[in-house]
């Protein structure tokens, strides 16, 4: 693929490193941009047709936005915030030949039910219900951020519909407390402005790059909910993500994964399972700081996956 590179040596195995756009797309009149450049490609017009379902479990309401056709991918957001953000994302993966399904977590757009007292095994049962109602065989699940755990939660409790998962911007198995409590400054609209700009710099967006967009679009009861399901669910029984096939993209200026964390996984589970991606120039925001980077490794890792 172009703009996507193998690198190989021995002191990084399994690693490998893509370009980047010569600057973030993001949303706003970026995300726009990249859009029309998207349907000016050669069958991105029909790829690029959305569409929003309501499935339904119980008292669980999941809206999904779905575009695209061919193998599953599910695109799972961060923390406090709204699966459209995967949206240039998601028209070039969907371009590329894929279903591309992203489920707004409850709380946000015509998703509803039940945000207190939830683990991520309430989580991981949403997405499967998605699946499930999809009739499309397994998918691969990709989360950014907090969505990284929901989409291990759901290798965990539901291998037969996991085919693989992608892990865009997850966090090193001991996670830095500064780090944490910047992410908690930058996500709280209550701080001061001024705070809240220097901890989106620090921990979201690589130098150079605008972290203004980010002071707007977190959803304080849907963080809460989110946040107590991550903490209140053991690390023990999400971490390995079962035995799913692992892509894990990181962004070099990314706090949460320090030059000492990045062959965690591999370590941890081999380099025949884990695969690992490193984007120049993105931080923790890498989905909207590069999304043609993320995009092209999802897209190049899926089309390997047997």
């Amino acid at each position: 693929m172009r703009g996507y590179r193998t690198d190989r040596s021995p002191a990084v195995a399994a690693q490998q490193r893509v370009a980047t756009e010569p600057r973030p797309l993001g949303s706003g009149l970026a995300g726009k941009a990249a859009a029309l450049l998207l349907l000016a490609s050669p069958g991105a017009f029909a790829a690029a047709t959305r569409t929003r379902e309501v499935v339904r479990r119980g008292n669980v309401t999941i809206e999904v936005i779905a575009e695209g056709r061919g193998p599953l991918i599910v695109l799972l957001p961060s923390l406090g915030r709204d699966s459209e953000e995967f949206d240039p994302v998601a028209a070039q993966i969907a371009a590329a030949g894929f279903r591309v399904l992203r489920p707004q977590p409850r709380g946000y757009g015509g998703s509803t039910g039940p945000l207190q007292n939830l683990t991520l095994h309430d989580f991981a049962r949403d997405v499967a219900v998605v699946i499930e109602h999809e009739k499309a065989g397994p998918a691969i699940l990709a989360g950014h951020a907090f969505g990284h755990f929901v989409a291990k939660m759901t290798a965990v409790d539901f291998p037969k519909l996991t085919r693989g998962v992608i892990l865009i911007g997850a966090s090193q198995k001991k996670a830095d407390p500064a780090v944490q409590r910047a992410t908690a400054i930058a996500s709280d609209p209550s701080q001061p402005e001024a705070d809240r700009l220097q901890a989106l710099q620090r921990v979201f967006f690589a130098p150079g790059h605008d972290a203004r967009p980010w002071l707007s679009g977190f959803h304080a009861e849907v963080q809460k909910s989110e946040a107590g399901a991550r903490d209140t669910t053991p690390q023990a029984e999400y971490w390995a993500a079962g035995n799913a096939p692992i892509l894990d993209i990181q962004g070099d200026n990314d706090p949460y994964r320090p030059l000492s964390s990045r062959n965690e996984l591999v370590e941890e589970f081999g380099a025949t399972r884990v695969t690992v991606v490193r984007v120049p120039n993105a931080a923790h925001a890498i989905i909207v700081e590069q999304p043609r980077a993320v995009a092209h490794a999802i897209i190049a890792w899926a089309r390997r996956l047997p």
